[in-house]
């Protein structure tokens, strides 16, 4: 493979100092950084590590004038991936597990549910049509307000406007109804 090919790792950055004087330059805020993200030097210093590997692995035309910002783009994803991984790990505290409640709902729970449930669709039936729409594709069927508002043919503004005063109407009147 020849050298001078645009795609070849060996001409990923244009300077053979380049590297180094980036690293030189920006490991240390960028740990900084890493660190104040996840609260720990240590798994701060894997994570610019791993950015630096990866800023290795890119053509030069790719990063060129804006490598410390892909740095720092790519330190602070690779931390919030890290968060997300130990915010899914830390579920369960220590007793947390003893303390939960068992699976089987406590009885008479599952017909509660479906009275409430019927209550709320009775209600909505009754806001108006375009309000019972946006309801009814957010909460019903899952579609985000732009996805709503591609539908709809509505503003995003628009639809979180109808959505934000259907459930303030259908707080108010469920908890009319309650005892």
């Amino acid at each position: 493979m020849s050298t001078d090919h645009p795609t070849s790792r060996a001409q990923t950055h244009d300077h053979p100092g380049s590297l180094e004087r980036i690293f030189a330059a920006h490991s240390a805020p960028l740990t900084r950084y890493a660190a104040r993200l996840l609260h720990d030097p240590d798994r701060a210093r894997d994570v610019v590590q791993d950015a630096f590997v990866r800023f290795m692995a890119q053509p030069a035309a790719e990063v060129a004038g804006h490598e410390v910002e892909w740095l720092y783009t790519v330190c602070r994803n690779r931390a919030l991936d890290i968060l997300r991984k130990e915010n899914r790990m830390r579920r369960f505290e220590e007793g947390e597990l003893e303390r939960a409640s068992t699976a089987e709902p406590r009885p008479g729970r599952a017909l509660e549910a479906t009275e409430t449930q019927a209550s709320v669709l009775q209600l909505i039936d009754r806001l108006p049509p375009n309000q019972q729409e946006v309801v009814r594709l957010k909460f019903q069927n899952g579609f985000s307000y732009k996805e709503i508002a591609r539908i709809t043919e509505l503003s995003v503004t628009n639809v979180g406007f109808l959505i934000h005063t259907a459930v303030t109407r259908l707080r108010r009147e469920f908890a009319a109804e309650q005892p």
